[in-house]
């Protein structure tokens, strides 16, 4: 039976799923798209996808993102934080990398590289990422799209017609909207704004984000924003004064960090021996895993309720196994039973 390894990166809007083949580690099917916060479904519908495409498989699954953990501990599976499973990637891609930006749904990340000097080996050398705003995401090119009543996937070709670049905030949208209004009012065309929106992700990106370190060249461009707005490539090239041969676009940039995560099975997670205790989850049949996830799913709503004495609140214990998560609601909910205040 062909064994499969399954990387799939759970963002803060969008799920990305990739397979690979675990001999040659060609990539055999990826598919992304948004999970409109409801990780676990957008996991089940990825998994129930490649069943569909790879009857009679077997395959070893990781999860990451942000949105992974949760789900990735439901289901038992390996877990990779995406600067690694980013890095991973980029190495199996590139001879050599100077800097990675990639623009998620709601975060931005730049990730440093170096070249060891002794053994020529490409290594992270430091990274940035957005805190809890989303300028300069995907999020903020919703909210300017929005703004100009345009769909967001016409804004690439929106800003191509733009000729005029004008002073825009992309640290948050609730600025940007401020600056956007006045320029509407004095009749600024749409593909101005559309171009100097893009203008202004680059700056927060490269002025707000690197945070005073140098983004050295070769950059590869990476993510959902960057893979749908190409323009927005052109626009971080002009800024960063790049020549051709120092910008690097993978063939599926959106992906990169599923990919990474895929290739990480057959490295820092490979298969260990079966009868170790602390082995990580073997080769299962595609069919299991969906229906292993339906059980995480139908196990959802199964909760222990605690009233926290001298608190106002609630805690919530999911008694879902092995995830154990906790959460709090407001006081406003049915009897339960009192346990011990914390000390």
């Amino acid at each position: 039976m062909k064994q499969l390894l399954i990387g799939i990166d759970v963002g803060s809007t969008t799920t990305k799923i990739t397979v690979l083949d675990k001999t040659t580690e060609s990539l055999l099917y990826s598919d992304y798209r948004r999970h409109h916060a409801d990780q676990l479904a957008s996991v089940l519908f990825a998994i129930r996808q490649a069943a569909e495409k790879f009857p009679d498989t077997k395959a070893r699954i990781i999860l990451t993102g942000s949105g992974a953990k949760p789900v990735a501990e439901a289901a038992d599976t390996p877990y990779i934080q995406e600067v690694v499973a980013n890095s991973i990637a980029l190495k199996k891609t590139y001879e050599t990398v100077g800097t990675a930006i990639e623009l998620g749904g709601q975060d931005a990340k730049i990730i440093f590289f170096k070249t060891d000097s002794k053994t020529g080996a490409l290594n992270v050398a430091d990274m940035r990422m957005n805190g809890s705003c989303a300028g300069g995401t995907g999020a903020f090119i919703d909210e300017v799209a929005s703004i100009l009543q345009t769909p967001p996937e016409k804004m690439n070709e929106l800003a191509c017609k733009g000729t005029c670049v004008y002073d825009i905030s992309g640290r948050c949208g609730v600025y940007a909207k401020t600056d956007i209004q006045p320029l509407l009012n004095q009749g600024v065309a749409k593909a101005d704004i559309a171009l100097s929106s893009f203008h202004a992700i680059a700056k927060q990106t490269i002025g707000g984000l690197a945070q005073g370190l140098d983004i050295k060249p070769p950059v590869v461009f990476e993510g959902g924003p960057l893979t749908f707005n190409p323009k927005l490539i052109d626009v971080f090239s002009e800024r960063l004064n790049l020549k051709e041969n120092e910008r690097l676009v993978p063939e599926h940039p959106e992906i990169m960090v599923a990919y990474g995560a895929a290739l990480s099975l057959n490295g820092m997670f490979k298969e260990a021996d079966p009868e170790a205790s602390d082995a990580p989850v073997t080769f299962l049949p595609l069919t299991e895993w969906v229906s292993l996830l339906e059980q995480v799913q139908e196990g959802q709503g199964l909760f222990t309720v605690f009233k926290v004495q001298g608190n106002n609140h609630v805690m919530i214990h999911d008694k879902r196994p092995p995830l154990m998560r906790y959460g709090v609601i407001p006081a406003e909910f049915p009897s339960s039973p009192e346990c011990p205040a914390p000390p």
